[in-house]
């Protein structure tokens, strides 16, 4: 399976699920240069978002996830999305993890003060904020995070993350690693108007602000 998270984003926003990128596909569009295979989101707390999230993992077909097992299909609804609080599933277009409150943070509503509205393929997507991407990997104590984290911290705050307030749009895609982990293509005819933020220049770091 080719790893296609601009798909699965697609698809959120077709349902109208309110929720915030977050985790290594988030930092990517920051700037990261390690690729992921998987996009995570923490989604909006409440009965009627939790519904439309239903019905967009029904068009993913989303199954869950477990290691070293064949994925496992489930039922679902609003009431037991909520119950969970973390799902890792995979879809027809990839991995996608879900956690309604990830380590170090509140949950969507503090993650949304800071994050920045972006446009991918056509699709506004409410992108965390590099500081609360490398909070919540720090926080999460497994290895991959912590170095992660790590790099984050040593690294990441030199990129030039995406400005809440002014930014510029550039012409640009991405393309796949050996692994085949791939972003799949962002905007190329800019952001719209409206947009706060905007897509990520060729060299994978997100464009500077306009002044």
């Amino acid at each position: 399976m080719t790893f296609r998270g601009d798909a699965i984003l697609e698809v959120l926003g077709r349902h109208e699920v309110a929720f915030v990128l977050i985790g290594g596909y988030a930092a990517v569009v920051h700037g990261s240069p390690f690729l992921t295979n998987d996009v995570d989101i923490t989604p909006q707390a409440d009965p009627a978002n939790f519904a439309r999230l239903s019905a967009a993992l029904t068009e993913l077909e989303a199954k869950v996830r477990v290691a070293g097992q064949e994925p496992l299909p489930f039922s679902h609804d609003a009431e037991s999305l909520a119950a969970a609080g973390i799902w890792n599933l995979t879809t027809k277009h990839g991995d996608l993890d879900i956690s309604v409150v990830p380590s170090g943070t509140r949950g969507y509503d503090d993650l949304r003060r800071d994050a920045v509205e972006i446009t991918l393929r056509g699709t506004p997507v409410l992108l965390a904020s590099l500081a609360d991407i490398v909070r919540s990997k720090g926080a999460a104590g497994r290895d991959k995070d912590r170095r992660a984290g790590s790099r984050g911290r040593t690294r990441g705050l030199a990129l030039r993350p995406v400005s809440a307030r002014r930014a510029r749009c550039a012409r640009s895609s991405t393309g796949s690693s050996g692994s085949g982990s791939t972003l799949g293509a962002w905007p190329t005819r800019g952001c719209p108007a409206s947009s706060r933020g905007c897509a990520v220049a060729s060299s994978g770091a997100a464009s500077a602000p306009a002044r």
